[in-house]
């Protein structure tokens, strides 16, 4: 009977400590941004059934402008990440605005990234793991996803990451 009580009490104070998406956020010192409406002829997101497959998106700053350039040679590796981390921060801000929070994300399934890199450059998935890094610690295991990265020759605006993702929602 004690040993019940006692791992009632543990699942109790776990549950307790478990935090939203949100709050891990908040708790990062993210501030999810307010994204623009996309300009071309297409759409942020489509939703079919409980399954949204969301646009590429880049690495949007608060200034409105793209981090931009060649990964190996006018930025590093590092900066790539940042650059990725920030891309996946701007695809959530997506969510965020079209479902009002990001707790009725049930699993991030799929992202699929493009690194403007130099021609040499071959570390395309060290660079998206930015993204992919940014996601496992906002949602834990949820968070976790099938992803490819490939090097391009040149992205829209010579920003250096473009991502899409795929996600399923409650």
């Amino acid at each position: 009977m004690k040993n019940i009580v006692t791992l009632a009490l543990v699942l109790l104070s776990f549950n307790l400590l478990a935090q939203t998406p949100e709050q891990k956020i908040s708790q990062l010192g993210i501030q999810l941004p307010q994204i623009p409406e996309s300009l071309g002829s297409y759409v942020d997101m489509v939703k079919v059934g409980n399954v949204v497959f969301l646009s590429g998106r880049g690495p949007l700053k608060a200034d409105g402008k793209y981090i931009a350039g060649k990964v190996g040679s006018s930025l590093t590796t590092e900066e790539g990440y940042q650059a990725a981390r920030l891309t996946a921060i701007n695809q959530l801000a997506v969510l965020k605005r079209a479902f009002g929070s990001l707790n009725k994300i049930k699993r991030i399934v799929k992202v699929n990234g493009y690194v403007n890199t130099a021609e040499s450059f071959t570390d395309q998935s060290k660079v998206m793991n930015g993204f992919s890094d940014l996601l496992i610690e906002v949602f834990g295991e949820k968070g976790r996803h099938a992803r490819t990265s490939v090097g391009v020759y040149t992205l829209p605006q010579n920003m250096v990451i473009e991502a899409e993702m795929i996600v399923e929602m409650e």
